[in-house]
């Protein structure tokens, strides 16, 4: 018998750090304020908790595998054709079959840096290598994302509002980047954050694929639509691309309960939609209060803010956590705070008027 060794895992394994959620943190005094994950600070509405409960006396079946009612929900929802639509286990898990579906040793996959952390971990999974764009005034550099596409391209990710700065790329400009794109690239334009967007020049990618094949756009149910515990998104595109995406959907992964859940929120958007606009004074309200503090915030259309702070940030980190209030940090870089309920807002605001800061 040969010499006991370890199993043998692949090599990328070796240099990858796992991706870690945002922390749960409790002051002295028991006030525990998490605002970390980009979540809605509202539950689901009633509509929603009656569908879920529902679709729970079921659970002992396995869910439709097409998730054709949900797909035809959105469609419906979209106005669009349901063979232009895939949906997955949250925008996460759409991104994951995006790149089963387009990446492989050898293919290059471009996004913007600092953007959606789990871009880099998946496209490292999949075997092909990342080709990271600085930001330029914390947004994307469209122009400087084009010059980097090579004829390994295979993939662009542009996250509009961008994760985790907020900052948002408007139509002229993603159209110009559009036109440069070779047809044989696609271009995901991940749209997690589209209800809270309130710039009129920011397009709604649905505007925008109609006569681009190679464009697809991507949402989720976890953030506006207050269903992050349920893992669904889904993704739009042309057929060709839709379809290619439906082909590396893990069986079974959007279980009957999500479906039914998406199904009703789509239902009650309105409703749900009143909650985002209140989402999006807080948002409005706390960004004014930093700025007259002093504070340099970029301008965000998404549900959080994003404050550089350099070699500060794991400082101004700790400083919340003494407080109850969890943010997240990106340590030498900066720390996105998301918006929740007033009173967790305010929360945050005092510590962050208390933190000696140089702006």
């Amino acid at each position: 018998m040969s010499e006991a060794t370890t199993p043998r895992f692949r090599s990328v394994l070796d240099r990858f750090v796992a991706y870690k959620p945002g922390k749960v943190v409790v002051s002295p005094e028991g006030r525990s304020f998490k605002l970390s994950s980009n979540e809605s600070p509202h539950g689901p509405l009633p509509s929603v908790v009656d569908a879920i409960a529902e679709a729970a006396e079921n659970i002992n079946r396995y869910p439709d595998n097409n998730a054709t009612a949900l797909t035809e929900a959105i469609a419906g929802f979209c106005g669009v054709p349901a063979d232009h639509v895939a949906v997955g286990c949250g925008s996460v898990g759409m991104t994951q079959m995006l790149l089963e579906a387009v990446a492989e040793p050898g293919a290059e996959v471009v996004y913007a840096w600092r953007s959606f952390e789990a871009y880099p971990l998946l496209v490292a999974l999949s075997g092909a290598t990342s080709a990271q764009v600085a930001l330029r005034e914390e947004t994307h550099d469209l122009a400087a994302m084009a010059d980097a596409i090579t004829d390994r391209t295979r993939l662009v990710f542009i996250c509009n509002p961008n994760n985790p700065t907020g900052t948002a790329v408007r139509r002229a400009e993603i159209e110009a980047f559009l036109d440069r794109v070779p047809s044989d690239c696609l271009v995901v334009l991940d749209e997690a954050y589209r209800e809270y967007v309130r710039d009129d020049e920011v397009p709604d990618g649905l505007t925008l694929y109609g006569d681009r094949p190679n464009l697809a756009i991507l949402r989720t149910f976890s953030k506006a639509y207050g269903l992050a515990g349920l893992r669904i998104g889904f993704l739009v595109a042309h057929p060709l691309v839709a379809g290619a995406i439906r082909k590396t959907f893990l069986p079974f992964s959007v279980n009957s309960v999500a479906q039914a859940a998406g199904i009703a929120s789509l239902a009650a958007t309105d409703e749900l939609l009143e909650r985002v606009e209140g989402t999006v004074k807080e948002r409005d309200r706390v960004r004014s209060a930093l700025l007259a503090d002093g504070w340099t915030v970029p301008p965000t259309e998404a549900n959080f803010v994003w404050l550089r702070l350099g070699d500060r940030t794991m400082e101004f980190s700790a400083a919340c956590d003494a407080q109850g209030v969890s943010v997240r940090p990106f340590a030498g870089e900066g720390a996105r705070i998301s918006i929740g309920a007033p009173e967790e807002n305010d929360a945050f605001l005092a510590v962050a008027k208390s933190f000696p800061h140089r702006d």
